[in-house]
């Protein structure tokens, strides 16, 4: 719901979104892992259309702008 990754991962898994925002929740709950991973897939998982994460694009900054 924040950025569509619990949709983007229930659709590449072909599961109910639902299931997997309830992953997030349990992870977060129980053990506090369900954040920093939201986190993680956000800045790594590339949004659809694109072949670029966030992540890969602001290193793809850095790498350029430092010439």
């Amino acid at each position: 719901m924040l950025a569509g990754v619990a949709a983007g991962i229930a659709d590449y898994l072909n599961v109910d979104v639902t299931i997997v925002r309830i992953a997030f929740a349990v992870f977060t709950l129980f053990g506090g892992v369900g954040i920093p991973a939201y986190l993680a897939c956000l800045l790594l998982i590339p949004e659809e259309g694109s072949d670029e994460s966030i992540a890969s694009s602001v290193l793809d900054s850095f790498q350029h702008g430092s010439r």
